[in-house]
């Protein structure tokens, strides 16, 4: 059996991982959606980073951007789980989101919103044209 690094820091309820979502940064959020796609499916940085089209080491950087949220904010918790390097079968670091994490991320998202509020694709408190 292949260890997770810090089980414990994983989020499991759906209305906080939603709200890490929204406090989040754009890139953070373009991450989430990445993993949320493929969920259940450890992979190395690397592999996800070229997946998205990303340079290498952007993932440590989006991750060490969020730090400062994920401490202050959700007590170090993230929507996201880890391997180590010494965990993986790859022998590098390894990233993924369960099915739950990813069902959260896909509500939180536009489109999700979307599909969920039958049409509108508004985030909260977002500005219309109307008002």
């Amino acid at each position: 059996m292949i260890a997770e690094h810090a089980p414990g820091n994983a989020m499991r309820d759906a209305g906080e991982i939603e709200r890490f979502h929204d406090r989040c940064s754009d890139l953070m959020r373009e991450l989430l959606g990445a993993l949320a796609r493929a969920p259940d499916r450890p992979r190395p940085f690397p592999v996800i980073e070229d997946t998205m089209g990303w340079p290498r080491r952007r993932i440590a950087s989006v991750l060490g951007g969020v730090c400062h949220l994920r401490q202050t904010e959700f007590g170090g918790r993230r929507p996201y789980r880890f391997l180590d390097a010494r965990g993986s079968p790859s022998g590098r670091w390894e990233l993924w989101m369960d099915a739950g994490q990813a069902r959260a991320i896909r509500t939180a998202s536009p489109s999700g919103r979307t599909a969920a509020r039958s049409g509108s694709a508004r985030r909260p408190g977002a500005r219309t044209a109307a008002g």
